[in-house]
């Protein structure tokens, strides 16, 4: 097969590119950096230098393809409107699908994008699954991974400077957790299965309560007692301006956490997880996250 991968050598985009090479196809990866073309060609893979939101640079990327991975590059915080960011990214990837005759699409969404309100920065990825959806004649599978372990890696100023952690979710709130390589594995499945297209695809490492995550995350960096605290919306906002993260994605963050907190997020991943779960467990993180906290 001829598969072009989005997403430059990412953390999820490079252990596809290396999967699918092993596997014997050929792929092309797209980066915006030229600067990647050299580490692309390393692993057997063509680059493709562009931006992802140049719809003529992306059908001709696309064309002669057998299948497609899409992602949408998180360069969200830096938008003024981040949801229209997601949306119009959407729409130039609809359109070079369209144009360059593609028919196998596999899109990285994220859990939570079964909502269309309530989610904060995720309704972005909602969009982009409508806007996907409604191109004619291809073979679509969004794929929703849960919360990416290393996204924990931004509790760690907080862990030492105040010597806890405070956000609006916790306790016992259930967290789905998710290693890239695990999508990795998933996505490198979907593109090249011969089997009918699954819609939506659920992604998950692990699944642990909060609770259980900071006690693991205490233990491996010699704080056993370290707590969690969770704080109203209003305090999580404040804490976030403070930190200097910009009003509009502070708000958004605490919409999606909330959400977290209520349940919604998940109600849709409890009707179809993936069964078995991936091979990442929070037990293998917490070993990274202890390496990472102590040379920092």
């Amino acid at each position: 097969m001829k598969v072009i991968v989005t997403g430059s050598l990412g953390n999820i985009s490079k252990p596809l590119t290396k999967e699918l090479i092993q596997k014997g196809h050929t792929v092309t990866v797209i980066s915006s950096n030229p600067e990647k073309q050299q580490d692309i060609e390393a692993l057997g893979a063509t680059a493709a230098i562009g931006s992802v939101e140049d719809a003529d640079f992306l059908t001709k990327a696309f064309s002669g393809a057998d299948a497609v991975y899409v992602m949408t590059p998180p360069n969200h915080a830096t938008k003024d409107d981040p949801r229209a960011y997601y949306r119009e990214t959407g729409h130039t990837y609809a359109q070079a699908i369209r144009q360059s005759g593609v028919k196998r699409v596999v899109h990285l969404s994220t859990m939570g994008a079964h909502l269309g309100e309530g989610t904060g920065l995720l309704l972005g990825a909602h969009d982009v699954e409508q806007v996907l959806s409604q191109v004619p004649g291809i073979a679509l599978t969004s794929l929703r991974p849960g919360y990416f372990y290393y996204n924990l890696y931004n509790y760690v100023p907080m862990i030492k400077g105040a010597g806890l952690i405070r956000a609006n979710y916790g306790g016992e709130d259930k967290i789905v957790l998710v290693s890239p390589a695990d999508i990795a594995t998933v996505a490198a499945e979907e593109i090249t299965t011969t089997a009918p297209a699954k819609k939506v695809r659920y992604i998950a490492s692990d699944e642990r309560t909060v609770n259980e995550i900071v006690h693991l995350l205490g233990t491996a960096i010699g704080k056993p007692d370290l707590k969690w605290e969770v704080c109203t919306n209003e305090e999580m906002q404040d804490g976030l301006e403070k930190a200097g993260v910009r009003p509009v994605i502070a708000g958004s963050l605490v919409e999606m956490y909330s959400c977290v907190h209520s349940g919604a997020f998940a109600e849709d991943y409890e009707r179809r997880k993936p069964i078995p779960l991936g091979k990442v467990k929070l037990e293998d993180f917490v070993k990274e996250f202890a390496a990472a906290f102590n040379k920092g």
